[in-house]
């Protein structure tokens, strides 16, 4: 036992070295615990710093890439002699974000009476890039009379301004973000986010230990956990990383600070500041954040990054620190003063000069009064459209988000004419006894297919059914100028001044069925020519000419120009058929175009990230065939001749004869649907007015969509209506025959060359009496009288003078086209 003892007392000893054993005791089994713990830290921590290695990396990758895919107008050109007068540039111009400056930097423009400075930022459109420009528009009396180059002082034949964003297509997340890189951003916005956020930034490791500290001695004093001490870096990782969550918890915090210190160690500086720029909260509109140093640029001022004023990029900087509380469009007093902050720093740092410090101090905050060139995508209709189109080449889900430019046909100014012409015209026809009336209608350029504008609800800002694409209503008598198009494309048999018969006309349908048109009047009108048949709109003519012509020949025509799948039937002739707007505009493209095949676009191209061409849908169509603009030719004027006489006559009535258009009126069964497609020199325009329950609205052609029709162009200057007299001479008839001008009962009608009828003088006229019967005399050849009526025709430019006017010698008949109408 007392060895034991000894024992005992001697292990006692060796513990603690002499005194205290108890106390050697404890310490070491505090040892042991901490050596546990930190065993565990490190088996959770080391797990979890590899979790949040792998996060960074992966989420840093997705951070560079959702960028959403923009839709734009198309540029607009300047050519002198174009149509377009003051408000529809200053439309334009706003459409794009253009905005009033006297010192003209790239998006900006001076208007001094008819003196029109304007300079471009250029953009990448689908032939390619187009740079900058300062040009000089010079507008008079409805059109561009002069354009030349500011730079070099010399004329110039055309030039394109870039163009407005007309929607956004996001992909996962509302985020407005345009990427830039770090040598395209101005250095005053790089140096002066570091001196005024993180002036240590080159050199720390993603963390400002000191700044920490105070920031944490801020919060335990206050008892709050309040935002400080965070590099940009840390921001970066709280913006784009840490994902949504805005509180400020410690957890949060020490999850930043990790993010940080992983993200220092696998990206060098440059790439953090990069995305950095790229991914900073700048502010908020509705749904969409914007994000990033490019998006805000061009958010709050509507300029390029590269154009910013030192004064703006001040405010940039200064609304880091909170985009909402500094807002400058709903707290401008709050934003100016923390603009002058950053300046100042900017000055006590060496930045910027003294005397730029004050200049810029005095400045506005220059911010536009509304989001710059971001749309809203308040033209839903027309992106409906965008979207079927691009739907042919590109998944949904390889669209949106995708960081592509996608230049469409829109006119900006196309499109609100015809949204005001609408919103007017319906509101007005709208009575207590017709049912709620609904809208279809698709614009076009004549000269190339561009779609220009569709409005596709009388609610056009928003979305739903489109029935300028989706809604299928009977055409009815817009189909007949194709009966006749197929008629004059036998000149041998046919002319606007061949005769055909009105009466009552029968056709059977087998079965022993038969079918019995009548005129919308009731009546019948005997021998009509060809050219008043379609301008009066005459059901029984225009049947019997159909059934001459050949029923599956209009079938088939109606599917080479426009798809439309028709059976031959007799009802066909009428427009018993179901199409919509758009199908119709396709058809009557055709017309408008003067024979040439343009199948419609609202997608111009697609450019990708890098605003490189992806893919093209606006390459020139082949040119018309002779024969078939002959033919589209002549049935233009029979269709001029529809709004000067026939039933479309209420146009000139409207002011609107100096366009000389063509067009045709249409109205289905018991009224249920009236339309009307028109065309001047440089527009194509298809309107359908009904019920969506099919009711009867009582409206006609002329009394529904022509009004919208009508209505639009008062608002949109257009070119008139010049058709080509290529392959065609004129004629004045008598009885089917070619005679002098000044015959009595003469009319004037365009032939192909060289099918004009042959020639006969007139017969003398009756002798003219005078009130008591005794013959009056000629004029003497050369007499007072003649004399002052030739000088008044030479004033005025008249050729109506009564005296034949030279025909050119008639050209050989023209070959066969390659290609003829079916």
């Amino acid at each position: 036992m007392p060895r034991i003892q000894d024992d005992e007392a001697d292990d006692l000893h060796d513990d603690d070295g002499g005194e205290g054993s108890g106390q050697g005791g404890a310490w070491r089994v505090l040892l042991r615990a901490a050596l546990v713990a930190l065993a565990l830290l490190l088996g959770f921590l080391i797990p979890y710093l590899i979790y949040l290695d792998h996060q960074v990396t992966e989420r840093f990758g997705k951070l560079r890439w959702q960028v959403p895919t923009r839709v734009y107008a198309r540029p607009l050109v300047l050519r002198p002699g174009m149509a377009l007068d003051a408000p529809t540039l200053q439309y334009e111009l706003n459409a794009a974000a253009y905005r009033p400056d006297p010192s003209l930097r790239p998006g900006g423009y001076v208007h001094v009476g008819e003196r029109w400075r304007i300079a471009s930022r250029g953009y990448a459109d689908v032939d390619g890039r187009v740079p900058p420009s300062r040009i000089e528009a010079v507008l008079s009396g409805g059109q561009v009379v002069a354009l030349r180059d500011l730079s070099s002082g010399h004329a110039l034949r055309s030039a394109r301004l870039d163009p407005a964003r007309i929607a956004t297509l996001y992909g996962q997340s509302q985020e407005e973000r345009r990427l830039v890189r770090l040598e395209e951003v101005p250095e005053l916005l790089i140096t002066g986010l570091q001196a005024v956020e993180d002036r240590d930034f080159n050199h720390h490791i993603g963390i400002d230990v000191s700044g920490m500290l105070r920031a944490a001695l801020v919060n335990v004093t206050s008892g709050d956990t309040r935002q400080g001490g965070s590099t940009l870096t840390q921001q970066l990782a709280r913006s784009g990383l840490l994902g949504i969550g805005k509180e400020q918890t410690f957890s949060r915090k020490f999850k930043e600070i990790l993010f940080a210190l992983l993200l220092e160690a696998h990206y060098d500086k440059r790439t953090i500041l990069e995305a950095y720029l790229n991914q900073v909260d700048l502010g908020q509109r509705g749904a969409q954040s914007i994000r990033g140093v490019a998006a805000a640029a061009e958010f709050w001022f509507g300029r390029d990054l590269k154009d910013l004023s030192t004064e703006q990029i001040a405010l940039l900087i200064g609304m880091v620190k909170g985009p909402s509380w500094y807002n400058p469009r709903r707290n401008p007093e709050r934003a100016l003063q923390r603009r002058n902050v950053v300046l100042e720093q900017m000055w006590q740092t060496g930045l910027i000069s003294a005397a730029e410090y004050q200049r810029a101090r005095q400045a506005p905050l220059g911010v536009t009064a509304s989001a710059g060139n971001l749309a809203a995508n308040r033209y839903p209709a027309y992106v409906d459209l965008v979207r079927k189109q691009l739907a042919r080449d590109y998944p949904a889900d390889s669209i949106s988000g995708a960081g592509l430019t996608v230049m469409t046909g829109m006119a900006p100014s196309a499109q609100r004419a015809a949204e005001q012409a609408v919103a007017g015209t319906l509101d007005a026809l709208q009575t207590r006894n017709r049912p709620p009336l609904q809208v279809g209608l698709v614009m076009t350029d004549a000269h190339n297919g561009d779609v220009l504008a569709v409005v596709g609800s009388r609610d056009y800002t928003e979305p739903g059914f489109n029935r300028a694409i989706d809604a299928r209503r009977p055409v009815g008598s817009l189909l007949k100028p194709f009966v006749y198009l197929l008629a004059l494309a036998q000149p041998e048999r046919w002319s606007l001044a061949s005769t055909i018969s009105d009466a009552p006309v029968t056709v059977g349908l087998g079965g022993g069925r038969q079918w019995t048109p009548s005129n919308s009047d009731g009546r019948s009108h005997g021998e009509v020519t060809l050219l008043d048949a379609l301008a009066q709109s005459y059901n029984q003519a225009t049947v019997r000419l159909g059934m001459q012509v050949g029923l599956p020949r209009l079938a088939g025509l109606l599917h080479t120009l426009a798809g439309i799948e028709a059976e031959p039937q007799p009802s066909l002739l009428l427009g018993a058929i179901d199409q919509s707007p758009y199908a119709m505009a396709q058809l009557y493209q055709f017309l408008a175009a003067e024979g040439q095949v343009q199948p419609l676009h609202a997608v111009r191209g697609v450019l990708d990230a890098k605003g490189r061409p992806l893919k093209r849908y606006d390459k020139p169509a082949p040119p018309a065939q002779p024969g078939d603009a002959v033919a589209a030719r002549l049935t233009g004027h029979a269709l001029q001749a529809v709004v000067t006489s026939g039933t479309a006559r209420a146009l000139l009535a409207q002011g609107l004869g100096g366009l000389s258009p063509a067009g045709k009126t249409g109205t289905s069964n018991d009224s249920r649907d009236s339309w009307f497609a028109g065309y001047t020199g440089d527009h194509l325009l298809v309107v359908w007015v009904g019920n969506d329950q099919n009711l009867p609205t009582g409206l006609y052609g002329a009394t529904g969509g022509m009004r919208v029709w009508a209505d639009t162009f008062r608002r949109l200057p257009s070119a008139p209506l010049r058709l080509s007299d290529a392959g065609i001479e004129w004629r004045w008839v008598l009885d089917g025959l070619s005679t002098d001008p000044e015959c009595p009962g003469a009319r004037r009608f365009p032939f192909v060359a060289g099918y004009a009828p042959a020639y006969q003088p007139c017969p003398s006229p009756p002798a003219v009496l005078d009130e008591f019967g005794n013959p009056v005399p000629p004029v003497e050849e050369g007499g007072l009288l003649q004399r002052a009526g030739e000088a008044i025709r030479r004033f005025f430019g008249g050729d109506d003078s009564g005296k034949a006017v030279p025909a050119p010698a008639a050209p050989p008949p023209p070959p066969a086209p390659t290609r003829p109408l079916p």
